[in-house]
């Protein structure tokens, strides 16, 4: 299946040593499952952080496709279409 839109991935600040410093990745995927996978064959230091080793993603990570978070939705099944964003966002905690 070939995918024509460019969906641009968020990296935040944390993960960015993982990418080689990228704020912004692009993949071509019609849903979120894909575009992991896609991150999991061309950036797998990012994908280790993200998923765990059965491809779930880690508890601590929210990913968010425009504002709204995939597990409130479809979760990996999370559709993606032309001018959406992805964004993974690790959960923060401080005291």
């Amino acid at each position: 299946m070939t995918f024509d839109s460019a969906i641009p991935v968020v990296v935040p600040g944390m993960l960015r040593p993982y990418v080689r410093g990228a704020a912004r990745l692009v993949v071509e995927a019609p849903d979120v499952r894909t575009a992991l996978a896609q991150l999991e064959r061309e950036q797998p230091a990012l994908h280790r952080m993200v998923c765990d080793e059965t491809g779930r993603v880690r508890r601590h990570v929210n990913i968010f496709v425009n504002a709204s978070n995939v597990r409130d939705g479809r979760g990996l099944d999370t559709p993606l279409a032309p001018g959406d964003v992805l964004t993974i966002l690790p959960a923060v905690s401080g005291g």
